[in-house]
């Protein structure tokens, strides 16, 4: 049997990439989206701090002020995210899978502080706009941008790694989407194909190292 081939709109790590050479898939890997980490003013900073991306911390512990927050609560999205502030030294109050989560348990336990948002370009808008129609006290700055680095595929894929939205919209500048099998990372990237792909494959955990599983499995059970 021919091996599959994939497309990984992300660079991956040896490792992730060896576990599906493993599985006898063939690997065509490119960042589709790269992040410029842009310095910002540490102004009117609240008491709880909120990061949806692992790419928001590093951007804010880039900054050496950053440590005078060591003390303030951190509610973030996804377990990478959890991991980067615990192991500089924060305290993750609270994590969720997606943004909708995390506002759910925000606004169901936490109505009564104020916290600072750090966002990317390309934030969004269901966790602020969730915040805002609670009457929570709350401040963004945005401490990354996130660009569309589109590249041109000309060989042919059985099936494509999505990550984000973003990285979706890049690939869909210069390439289309026929009867590639879609792996996505959770239901929002997935949304982004609704209307574009017709087999898509959502993570069951909102990880790259999911996605390449569900790929496998897929794949395997063929």
């Amino acid at each position: 049997m021919e091996a599959k081939r994939i497309l990984s709109t992300k660079k991956l790590l040896p490792n992730q990439k060896q576990f599906l050479l493993n599985a006898g898939i063939s690997v065509i890997e490119a960042d589709f989206i790269t992040v410029q980490y842009t310095p910002f003013q540490f102004k009117a900073i609240c008491q709880n701090l909120i990061f949806t991306s692992q790419n928001a911390v590093i951007s804010f512990l880039k900054q050496d002020e950053s440590r005078k927050y060591i003390n303030h609560p951190v509610f973030c999205v996804g377990n990478k995210t959890k991991e980067t502030a615990e192991n500089a030294g924060y305290t993750v109050a609270a994590v969720a899978d997606y943004g909708e989560e995390l506002a759910h348990i925000i606004v169901n336990g936490y109505a009564d502080r104020s916290f600072t948002f750090f966002s990317g370009s390309l934030r969004r808008d269901i966790l602020p706009e969730a915040l805002a129609n609670a009457g929570i006290t709350f401040n963004e700055i945005e401490v990354y941008q996130t660009i569309l680095s589109p590249h041109k595929i000309n060989t042919p894929l059985d099936g494509i790694l999505f990550y984000s939205p973003s990285g979706i919209e890049s690939y869909l500048r210069e390439n289309s989407i026929s009867d590639e099998v879609c792996f996505c990372i959770g239901n929002t990237t997935a949304e982004a194909l609704k209307g574009v792909a017709g087999n898509i494959v959502v993570a069951t955990k909102p990880s790259v190292e999911n996605v390449i599983v569900q790929c496998v499995n897929y794949y395997k059970n063929m």
